[in-house]
């Protein structure tokens, strides 16, 4: 069974950084494309970063592009997402997941940025 847990979210001032991780086990996770996701309250949840299997390529939504980095450590089964530049409108529910949603949600990590 495959397991997803996300972790590193936490309350920080706008203009802050963050790096959020998901632990992945059950499964061969050097052979899977990864993303990262969010979900506002009220709203949908939106993809926000892809990594292929080896990292060489990644992208991003524009709403995050060139302050959010999407990696990965094929040998720890971990996904990472660092986040700079935090604003608002970034606090979300932070998921990992492949990119066509393959896996059972995990619970996710809470981002919180306010002054």
């Amino acid at each position: 069974q495959v397991q997803l847990v996300e972790s590193g979210g936490a309350v920080v001032q706008p203009g802050g950084s963050l790096r959020l991780s998901c632990a992945v086990s059950g499964t061969v996770f050097s052979s899977y494309n990864m993303a990262w996701y969010r979900q506002a309250p009220g709203k949908r949840r939106e993809l926000v970063a892809t990594i292929t299997t080896d990292g060489s390529t990644t992208n991003y939504a524009d709403s995050v592009k060139g302050r959010f980095t999407i990696s990965r450590d094929n040998t720890k089964g971990t996904a990472f997402l660092q986040m700079t530049s935090l604003k608002p409108e970034d606090s979300a529910v932070y998921y990992c997941n492949t990119p066509g949603e393959l896996y059972t949600w995990g619970r996710g990590t809470q981002v919180t940025v306010s002054s």
